[in-house]
């Protein structure tokens, strides 16, 4: 393996590729704990939100964004994400992905909380396999691009409070120290904190615990975004009913077929994302069961217009055309992350994240539909201009100091832990999930405490990056005492004026982590 980089990038879905093809001239090193492409970009069935279409303008869409964003998101931020948005979406074209057409032009749909049909989709529902299919192809044929798969970053190395280096684990390998002028964290989400998820299994917030070791400032945690129609068939992951079944005129309905959303909000089955997940919570928690009803507004162009969501229904026994479909809200995607500022620069130098595990501060408390691709795109060139500029300047030293033994903190060894892997997903849906209240985040974080105990001998790298995020998003939770956004809490149900604003948020806040 390669001992040392110009520039690291740890993980390869979307951002992280898209950042690795825009370093051409520099060494970059692209180290992924499965295979090139996986994780969350690849599942996503919605497509990439922007302002491309007649009647429609960036404005309008830095406007739906900051609607939904509880007063949370940072103005500056989502007017970077809109503005150069276009321009990100004609760059993948030139690269070879395939978006939907109609007689020749962007097919645009519109999905909840959006004014304007704005979102463009690949193959009907496999958006993220497209991009990450055509981005993969150019990482492979870009000769100034080293993918090496199979491998856990344990730590980052940091000296002199500058981040320096990954130790990099490989099965059945000793564990070694890489240095790089330049290091960023494009590790993806936190899905698999929760039982119930859409994400994939290598979506186990290691990013967001690397950032906290190294002593780099997280922002909104507490902020995870619960997709309200995941196909509720007992797999894990949970099969994704895509935004757009919605979008296209599916609809909700109870155990006894009546529609519901229409009196929990004036846009029904197109209300925010929060709203419709707790909805359906609600109407589950009384024993009911909730179903999506495509049958009227899709019936037989299912296998058409959303073959990824048909393939599901058909290996869990279902046919959307004639049968409703069972759902559950589940863990679908983190609006926070490691704060970064608008060149995707965290607070520890030589660190730089972009895509999930970023806090850019476009969502706030809530995501708009589609956005989350958009941004990867757009906040990964905007990290690989800034890497630009720094390493052509005496900002970053030229050359990677000597490192002595000391200076390293080896990565855990790890361990099999399924069974405390289980309990923290476990807690983390019962008490940190969709509706908190102070006495569940307080049992939370002191079940967290007791498996603390129970991981330092041996320390399980994969226990241990779970129970970090794990215990710094519970207790973010509990500091936000108002209801805001994703974040809801029975006992503090309203929002509190003073929690309102970026900076008022949990934005300049640093995770200490012991």
């Amino acid at each position: 393996m390669r001992t040392s980089a110009d520039v690291i990038i740890i993980g390869s879905g979307v951002a992280g590729l898209s950042l690795a093809l825009h370093l051409q001239h520099y060494r970059v090193l692209v180290l992924t704990k499965t295979q090139l492409g996986a994780g969350s970009s690849r599942w996503a069935q919605g497509g990439v939100a922007a302002a491309v279409g007649a009647g429609d303008s960036p404005a309008l869409h830095a406007q739906d964004t900051l609607a939904v964003s509880g007063g949370l998101a940072n103005p500056d931020a989502v007017d970077v994400l809109t503005q150069e948005g276009p321009e990100s979406v004609h760059e993948l074209i030139r690269l070879g992905v395939q978006f939907d057409r109609d007689d020749g032009h962007l097919a645009l749909g519109r999905e909840a909380a959006h004014s304007r049909p704005r979102i463009l989709h690949a193959h009907g529902d496999a958006t993220g396999a497209e991009l990450v299919r055509a981005l993969g192809a150019a990482v492979q044929a870009a000769d100034w691009i080293e993918v090496i798969e199979s491998t856990r970053v344990g730590d980052l190395v940091v000296q002199a409070d500058r981040v320096i280096g990954v130790v990099a684990r490989q099965p059945m390998a000793q564990d070694q120290v890489i240095t790089a002028r330049a290091v960023v964290l494009a590790t993806g989400g936190i899905g698999q904190l929760y039982r119930y998820t859409t994400n994939p299994p290598e979506a186990t917030a290691d990013g967001l615990a690397l950032a906290a070791r190294a002593g780099a400032r997280l922002a909104d945690i507490e902020f995870v975004q619960f997709h309200p129609t995941a196909l509720a068939v007992g797999s894990d992951p949970l099969p994704l009913l895509t935004e757009a079944l919605r979008g296209a005129g599916a609809i909700l309905v109870d155990d006894a077929g009546n529609r519901f959303m229409l009196q929990e909000h004036s846009a029904g089955e197109l209300a925010p994302r929060d709203i419709v997940a707790r909805s359906v919570w609600r109407r589950l928690q009384t024993g009911q069961r909730v179903f999506l009803d495509g049958r009227s507004a899709i019936g037989t162009q299912f296998p058409q217009r959303f073959p990824t969501v048909f393939a599901h229904c058909q290996q869990h026994g279902l046919d959307p055309r004639h049968d409703p479909m069972p759902i559950v809200p589940a863990a679908h995607y983190h609006m926070g992350g490691v704060a970064v500022d608008l060149q995707g620069r965290t607070s520890r130098p030589g660190l730089w994240a972009c895509g999930e595990v970023a806090s850019t501060g476009v969502h706030g408390a809530n995501r708009l539909a589609s956005n989350s691709l958009l941004e990867a795109l757009v906040f990964a060139r905007r990290v690989s201009q800034d890497v630009r500029r720094c390493l052509g300047s005496r900002r970053l030293p030229s050359r990677i100091p000597e490192l002595r033994a000391s200076d390293i903190v080896p990565a855990d060894p790890g361990a099999d832990s399924a069974d405390l892997i289980q309990r923290i997903r476990t807690i983390m849906w019962e008490q940190v999930g969709l509706v908190r209240t102070e006495a569940g985040l307080l049992e939370a974080l002191r079940e967290f405490r007791d498996m603390a105990v129970a991981v330092a001998e041996p320390k399980a790298a994969d226990v241990r990056d779970m129970l970090t995020a794990a215990q710094l998003i519970a207790t973010a939770a509990r500091s936000r005492r108002e209801s805001r956004g994703a974040h809801f809490r029975t006992d503090y149900p309203k929002s509190d004026t003073s929690w309102a604003g970026p900076l008022a948020s949990s934005r300049e806040e640093r995770a200490v982590v012991g």
